[in-house]
């Protein structure tokens, strides 16, 4: 089961954020390089495919959706950060409206990441958003979860129950286990897997400037700050990308196509 833009559902705009209904929600985001992980990853493409909402994190998703007439065409890119901030700011005022009766607060669970970052991620939101608490889990630092890992996990999540989950463990990793566990997760919130935002909101990862930003660049910020981690995912990444979505409008015969002629 390889991705396939042309027939992805993702969200058009930051607008539709507002409308997506309360409850047990799992939304994830696509970007260039999750998008090629997935051609060769089945069960990756089928975590994206099958999730509540996809956001398009990354302006080369937005302009393939249009270049290759995709069912679903996004206006903007959504990127992690801004989902994080709308269920952040959102579930603040909410109860900061409630009035704050007998000290309750919103209680927001970030899963994922070292203790470290973590801990400042803990001390920046008591500052940013006052009517929430946070609670959080470091899982251990490997390629693959034991059992037992998965369990612990497992009931980290629905010990804490809260109103807000955040899942960070780089793509595709993130993907995958929310994916999988999903039924066994006894949550009633939104759930969002967005692993770099982690770093991004401890401050231990420098995001790019507005003006990168807003020029499409971000990854090449990345890059220039950190390209012995980076270089392969944007450089022969975004190759991979474009050779791809060229195979996707028709450019690339496949290989039925070719035997038959």
């Amino acid at each position: 089961m390889a991705l396939r833009l042309k027939t992805l559902c993702i969200v058009s705009t930051r607008d539709e954020l507002a409308r997506i209904p309360e409850g047990k929600t799992l939304i994830n985001t696509i970007y260039a390089y999750s998008y090629v992980v997935a051609q060769k990853d089945n069960y990756f493409a089928e975590a994206l495919t099958n999730c509540d909402y996809l956001m398009p994190d990354g302006a080369g998703i937005v302009k393939a959706c249009r270049w290759i007439g995709a069912e679903c065409r996004p206006k903007e890119r959504i990127a992690g950060w801004d989902l994080f901030e709308f269920e952040m700011s959102r579930l603040n005022s909410k109860m900061k409206e409630c009035g704050n009766e007998g000290m309750k607060k919103g209680k927001v669970m970030f899963l994922g990441s070292s203790e470290k970052v973590l801990s400042l991620i803990r001390e920046r939101a008591a500052k940013d958003y006052p009517y929430l608490v946070v609670v959080t889990y470091s899982p251990p630092y490997k390629q693959e979860f034991s059992d037992e890992d998965n369990r612990a996990m497992i009931h980290a999540i629905n010990d804490a129950d809260p109103d807000l989950l955040w899942i960070g463990m780089t793509a595709p990793k993130q993907e995958k286990w929310t994916y999988r566990h999903w039924q066994e997760l006894d949550i009633h919130c939104h759930c969002g897997t967005i692993g770099a935002v982690f770093d991004f909101y401890a401050g231990t990862v420098k995001r790019a400037p507005l003006w990168w930003q807003q020029h499409s660049l971000e990854w090449l910020f990345r890059l220039l700050m950190e390209p012995r981690r980076m270089w392969q995912r944007y450089i022969i990444g975004n190759m991979k990308f474009l050779h791809y979505i060229y195979k996707e409008r028709g450019r690339f015969p496949n290989k039925q196509q070719t035997q038959k002629t």
